[in-house]
Order: structure tokens, then sequence, then C-alpha cells
């Protein structure tokens, strides 16, 4: 986004590493060889302390974290590693994996297609080359919601952005004055707000302002209260002749309001709580004109720019600032807010998990406060920069700005229109499986059938839940309560409005017959040992065993089919067991109560020879769970 808006400037971090263990990860190494994940990787942190930030550090703490699947760790360590010419092609398939995992499906599919070039006769890279943008079509519950249209009629070689409607008037930003001086971040003309009429379906006919808030400096992001007689909008911190810098050298973004008169905007006034020291910018107004929302970096955000609310009295004086928490502000860059007439939030962000740079995420209205924040999705999002959202859901129309390719200037402005979707409801019901009672408060997670977890819901005291899905695919349903066993259910594609589901979880002991713990069949990869999403599902009813029971202690042990050789076998089977052990440390369970061990092949299921089937196989392809003490 070729902007002024330094709050949104990236910064570029450099670090020299070397790229081989020495003798100072030699206890890092030891744990993390005998499959000591969690001890591995509290090592190779307290190496990162000590400056000691090589390759062969961040790789090694990649892996540890993504063998027990935590992957919003593993993808931060990876990060650190991937770019570098001689990365190993596991790390980069394993770093695609975590990226999915985590909702980035758009930088997903750019490690996996580095990983098949990498890797071009590998069953994961055939398979994936076979159809290699599914993943950039999933965003928002599966769908591509929006399609998005350029402004052809309007957009120049310069940037343009914004998109506010008044009746039949169109308010944007423009650096296509090229009466202006040259900004020298862009080398493009200072910004100016202009007003363009729509004719019939097309905006056009745009001319500068009248009055006096466009000067020679930036001004942009015009909000216009419910009676048209106030604009706010932001610009350099220049006010009565005067250009004011804070102590670094920037002429920081403040708010400003100007009054129509006769059609001209006048008397211009600063809002009281902009500072020139840091940035006030972006304002945005409530449907009743009351509550102005706005972007900053002032000190005691959360992150490196926040959006705040203050609200605005009859008289048009203001209170104090308010910052919108922590449910819509990250640690990174939040801005551009817009408030629909139905009150929900809709802003920008590179801290949310987006596709690519900025993406626009909306947050119902909540009370006072904004609920879960959602991403658009493609249409309004792409890989690259979107921004300045603005929508109407009484016409289900907006404007979104974006850098996306394909575009006539560094940024244009685009007519968004919402899509028919086909959805069916899911009507959850989770009741125990023993007393048939509804069970409230179960977590229920949707899946689609790649393993990409889509959405969570949470039932009500009655034990039920709705669950919106794309009607045209299968899902998988998992519900997860405290002191039950997981359970799932498998929901076929259907083009029905709505669906019943019922899923029956038993009281977590019930899991224990004898002396074993029976789980599902935990599943690894050809020739992997990682812990896959359904393997995490089956594990985590073994935690919740062991949390339940303190004093209870279980052997894991590993068991292979007859194929490949017996050392192969025994050395794989032991890989398994010991990275199971790990996953189930690393959910808080102490390491003296649970232990590994792989068995290959000589502890068949059934004892089948040489002639066994598919399903045999499977058979003996297996994990037990040993109650060693209760």
């Amino acid at each position: 986004m070729n902007k002024i808006y330094t709050i949104f400037l990236l910064l570029a971090v450099s670090t020299s590493m070397v790229t081989a263990q020495n003798s100072k990860t030699k206890k890092a190494d030891q744990y993390y060889d005998r499959l000591q994940y969690v001890d591995a990787a509290e090592a190779y942190g307290k190496l990162l302390k000590k400056g000691e930030g090589s390759t062969y550090v961040f790789e090694r703490l990649g892996n540890s974290y993504f063998y027990i699947n935590d992957t919003k760790k593993a993808e931060t360590y990876y990060k650190r590693v991937v770019k570098r010419k001689d990365v190993d092609s596991e790390t980069v398939y394993n770093y695609a994996q975590a990226l999915k995992s985590n909702g980035k499906f758009g930088d997903y599919n750019t490690y996996m297609k580095q990983f098949a070039q990498m890797k071009p006769n590998d069953s994961r890279a055939i398979a994936f080359m076979k159809n290699p943008d599914y993943l950039p079509k999933i965003v928002d519950e599966n769908s591509q919601k929006y399609e998005a249209k350029n402004l052809e009629a309007l957009n120049s070689e310069y940037s343009d952005f914004g998109g506010l409607t008044i009746e039949k008037d169109f308010y944007f930003t423009s650096a296509r004055n090229t009466t202006r001086k040259k900004y020298g971040w862009n080398e493009e003309p200072f910004l100016d707000i202009y007003k363009a009429s729509i004719v019939g379906d097309v905006e056009k006919n745009e001319v500068l302002l009248k009055g006096d808030v466009n000067t020679k400096y930036h001004e942009s992001t015009a909000a216009i209260t419910p009676d048209g007689k106030r604009m706010y909008f932001d610009r350099n911190d220049y006010y009565n002749g005067k250009y004011k810098k804070s102590e670094a050298g920037i002429s920081e973004l403040n708010i400003y309001y100007a009054e129509n008169v006769n059609g001209e905007w006048k008397d211009i006034q600063p809002v009281p709580f902009n500072d020139k020291q840091y940035s006030t910018s972006h304002p945005a107004l409530s449907p009743d004109g009351n509550t102005l929302y706005f972007t900053s970096d002032r000190p005691g955000g959360k992150g490196q720019a926040d959006l705040y609310k203050v609200s605005i009295a009859a008289d048009g004086t203001f209170g104090t600032p308010v910052n919108l928490g922590d449910n819509i502000n990250t640690e990174g860059r939040e801005g551009f807010p817009f408030v629909d007439s139905n009150g929900t939030l809709y802003f920008a962000s590179d801290g949310h998990l987006g596709m690519g740079g900025l993406d626009v995420f909306a947050a119902e209205a909540n009370g006072n406060n904004f609920g879960e924040v959602k991403n658009l999705g493609l249409g309004v999002n792409s890989s690259d920069d979107d921004f300045a959202y603005s929508y109407n859901p009484a016409t289900d129309e907006g404007y979104v700005s974006s850098n996306r390719a394909g575009g006539m200037g560094s940024d244009d402005i685009y007519k968004i229109k919402k899509l028919e979707i086909c959805d069916v409801i899911l009507n959850v019901l989770v009741v125990d499986a023993t007393t048939n009672e509804p069970i409230s408060g179960a977590q229920l997670d949707l899946f689609d059938n790649l393993e990409n977890k889509l959405k969570s819901e949470t039932t009500s005291n009655n034990g039920t839940s709705k669950i919106t899905a794309a009607c045209d695919q299968a899902h998988v349903v998992q519900a997860f309560k405290e002191g039950y066993e997981s359970n799932a259910e498998t929901v076929a594609s259907s083009k029905e409005g709505e669906k019943n589901i019922r899923i029956a979880l038993r009281p977590i002991d019930d899991i224990v017959e004898g002396e074993m713990v029976k789980l599902n069949p935990i599943l690894f990869d050809f020739d992997k040992h990682n812990i896959k999403p359904q393997a995490a599902f089956e594990l985590d009813k073994l935690v919740q065993l062991m949390k339940k029971h303190p004093e209870m202690v279980i052997k894991v042990e590993g068991h292979t089919d007859n194929r490949g050789t017996d050392a192969y076998n025994m050395n794989l089977s032991d890989r398994r067991a010991k990275n199971t052990v790990q996953y189930v440390i690393s959910k808080g369970i102490s390491k003296d109560r649970i232990s590994g061990e792989g068995f290959g092949e000589s502890r068949p299921a059934v004892n089948c020879g040489e002639n066994c089937t598919e399903a045999q196989h499977q058979q003996n392809r297996r994990s037990d769970f040993i109650v060693v003490k209760k």
C-alpha cells in the first residue's frame, strides 16, 4: 500500500546467522534426538535469549513445535528459515502445513509451490499441483461471498482510495492532483479529497472538494454526519498556516472537521485529542453520528496502530478516547474503520489472520462492544493490501480499496457486491451417551474434508448450537467437553436448508477397558511421525483422562504392519510412540507419567503372515495405550 500513513510502514530486520550445530546446542540436540520436543524447545529457546539465534536453532525450534502440533509457534520459527537458499525442502513443507493450520491459505499456497519446485516427484507435491488453488478459495466459511469490480471510470494511474456515498455523491481520496508537489515516500502528488457523482450505476465526474479542506499537504478519509452538516477528515499536522513535526521529524496525521456552508466545507477545526507526537487518523462515524472511530499509534495501545472510539455530545464536544480492546486490536496494525447502518464494524488489519498484507475484517455490534472478528474473504480481500472498506447492508454493496494485481494505479477503488451463497444450517445437539441429557458448554469445531478447521461454536444450556456451512461439500463436526470422550460426526454435502446432527459423548472413564485405554487409531503419514490433527483429536481424550486421574501412568506402545524390514519398522514405531508421548507432555501432563516404546512388527494384533489383507495391515499398524498405574 503506497500510502502516507507512517503507522503502516514496514520495518525490515536482518540478522546474521550461522547454520550448523555446535557445542552450545549440545544439550538441546540431545533432547531433540531423543524426541523430547518439549524439553528441546525450551532448551533452544534459552539459546535464543542468549543471542544464539542461528538458522539451525530456529529450524530445530520450528520442528519441535511442529511435531507436537503447536503450529502457531512452529510458524514463528520456520519463518526465519524458509527464505534461505539452502533451506531443506521438508522445512518448507512443514512451514506450509503450519500456515494452513493457522488459516493463512494464501501463504500456504506460496510455500507449497516452492516445495513442489524443490521436490517435483514427491507424492505430496504431485497431489498439490493437481489442484494448487483449492485453499485460497476457502476463506470465511469456505466460499467467496463477494465480487469486486474496478471503478474504471473513476480510478487513475495514481493512488485512489476510500469510498463514501451520500445519496448520489461519492467522496474519495486521490493523488491525481498534479498541481501538488510530489510526496517523497512514493513520488506521487500529495493527497486530496474529491467528490464525484453517481450517474446511473457509475461513479464519475470527479472534482476537488469545494471549500477549505484541501491544502498543499495530505488530506484523506472523509466521514460526514447524518445531517450532512459536518465532515471529519485527516490531514498532516497543518493548521492555521503552521506545519508541525514530531520530535522524530514526522508531520503526524491529525483529525479535523469542517462545516457545510452553502455546499462548501469551511471553518476547519482540530479535534481536541490530536497530538503532534503521534498519529490520529482515519475518522469514521457511527450511524447516529454520536461516536467517532479512528486509528492511532498513541501510547498505551496494544500494537503498532490501534482502533479507538470517542463520544460526541449534542453540543459537539468530545469525550475521552477509548481503545476498542484486544478483540479488535492486535500487536500489528489496525486502521480504516467503518460502521454500517446495522452497527457492524469493518476495518483493515495485518495482525488478524488474513490472505496477505492488509485484509478487511468485520465484527458485528455486541452491546457497547463488538463480537467475533471475521475475515471477509475473497473478493473483498486479496493477497495484496485491501483497506478503506465501506458497506451498505440495505443494497449488499460497498467499496474496497486495493493495490491488487490488474488495477489501474498504485491503489484503486473497487465496487463490492455480495454474492448469493448456498449455505446449510447444522443444528447440532450434544448429549451424554449414558444419560441422554444435553451437555452445555461443549466446544464444536467445524472441519472440511481436508482437515482445515473452519470455525468453532459452543453449545447453549440445552446442549444445542447452530453452525453455518457451505452446502456443496462434506464437513466434520467435532465435539469436546471436559470430563467426556470427544466425538465427531461426518456431515455429507446437502442442498437442504438445515440438517440435524446428534453427537453423543461418553464419560471419559468409559474409554478405559481393563488395563487399556481405547482410542481410535492414531494415524501417521507414510514414513512420518509428526502428530496430525486427527491424531491430536484422539490424543486429547487421553490428556483429559490423565488430568482427571492425576495418579494415572501410561505407556504408549507403537506397532507397525509387516511391510518393510524389521529394523526399519522397529525404528519407525519407536519414533511414533515417543512423538505421541511428546504431544501429551505438551498438553500439561508430567513427563514422569507417560513413556513410549516401539515394537515394530513383533507383536501383531492379527498374525496373518505374508497373506495379510489391507484391513489386517491396518489392525496391526496401531498404538496401544497401557495403564501402568491407575
